[in-house]
């Protein structure tokens, strides 16, 4: 398998930014609660101690901006990372819809193959040896009616002539069969 690497990270972008969004919705909703304890916190020490030194109120809201600033900067990075690893999902289904797609639309059968550190590597170890089988028995079957062919032609030769419209009929629709798949799998 040759190596290459994607350059567009939003394949799928309503899955993947929708993913991600919800993924940092929660997270920031849960760890939102810090900030709001802490800052409570120190409300009650202002409140309930008389002689509070006027740099632990300052503090406070240096200490409450810091951590609203790194919540912000770790949802974003969680966010990124997201992006990335829902692109280890999005690309797979990409490439197998394009792949069956190819195939339906009669390119040759090649094997499905991800990208290393792509998800669902069996997926598309599964979709080959499934196109395999699918050729396999496109096969026999064709195999099955060359012969079914041949003996029609033969029964044509002791057949009465009022019955060889009835076989040219059944062998032309198997002609028709056989041609209907131009490139077989």
């Amino acid at each position: 398998m040759a190596f290459y690497k994607r350059s567009v990270f939003l394949i799928n972008p309503s899955f993947q930014l929708k993913f991600s969004l919800i993924v940092c919705s929660i997270i920031l909703i849960s760890t939102l609660i810090y900030p709001v304890i802490i800052y409570d916190f120190f409300k009650l020490m202002v409140s309930t101690i008389p002689n509070i030194p006027p740099g632990l109120v300052a503090a406070r809201n240096e200490l409450v901006t810091y951590l609203v600033f790194i919540q912000i900067i770790i949802t974003l990075l969680t966010f990124i990372v997201f992006i990335f690893i829902t692109h280890k999902i999005a690309g797979p289904l990409y490439k197998l819809k394009n792949h069956l797609a190819g195939i339906r639309e009669g390119q040759p059968l090649t094997p499905l193959t991800f990208r290393n550190g792509d998800h669902f590597h069996d997926v598309a170890e599964e979709v080959t040896l499934f196109l395999e089988t699918v050729q396999a028995n496109q096969e026999n079957d064709f195999g099955y009616l060359d012969e079914v062919t041949l003996y029609i032609e033969n029964l044509s030769t002791v057949v009465p002539d009022d019955k060889k419209p009835v076989l040219t009929e059944i062998s032309r629709r198997l002609y028709n069969i056989k041609t209907r798949y131009k490139n077989p799998l």
